[in-house]
């Protein structure tokens, strides 16, 4: 990938060595809430999965207002300066599918390629997938590259990252 933009490279390898990320919603309040959920990438639509609970705050909140924010960022090492960490924030549009849905199957195997453990999880009648569509978002690689990015840039880096 000789043509391949440094950050972009960059967004790839978070995308790669990251497996939760912050997600923000709004609650029934209008309230903002983040919790944290492990995520798979979809390739096909440069999307990405997440397998949640009915009994999970998030996962109404995504029914309600299925516009979010998700904070993907390499974790901090001790002793290391933070304020660079590399991180993206993508703001994402939720697609929830019930177990009796055909793409059903699809979402489920992406995530237990990345998530094999998750398998009985799976099972349990009140998780269901989700699939985020990425709108925009936001890249901090380091001090001084940052950049806005497009869908299509998010889907280049997505389709390496797997």
């Amino acid at each position: 990938m000789a043509s391949e933009h440094s950050l972009t490279r960059a967004l790839r390898e978070l995308f790669a060595s990251q497996r939760t990320a912050a997600l923000g919603t709004l609650n029934a309040d209008g309230e903002a809430v983040v919790s944290r959920v492990p995520f798979a990438i979809e390739a096909e639509t440069a999307s990405l999965v997440i397998h949640v609970s009915a009994l999970a705050g998030h996962t109404g909140n995504l029914l309600r207002h299925p516009r979010a924010s998700l904070l993907i960022s390499q974790g901090e090492i001790a002793g290391e300066p933070v304020h660079a960490l590399p991180r993206v924030t993508i703001d994402v549009r939720a697609e929830a599918f019930e177990p009796d849905r055909a793409e059903t199957q699809h979402l489920r195997n992406h995530y237990l390629a990345r998530f094999p453990e998750a398998e009985p999880m799976t099972q349990l009648g009140d998780f269901r997938f989700m699939r985020l569509r990425p709108l925009g978002a936001r890249q901090v690689a380091g001090f001084g590259a940052a950049r806005s990015i497009d869908v299509k840039t998010l889907a280049q880096a997505m389709r390496v990252a797997i």
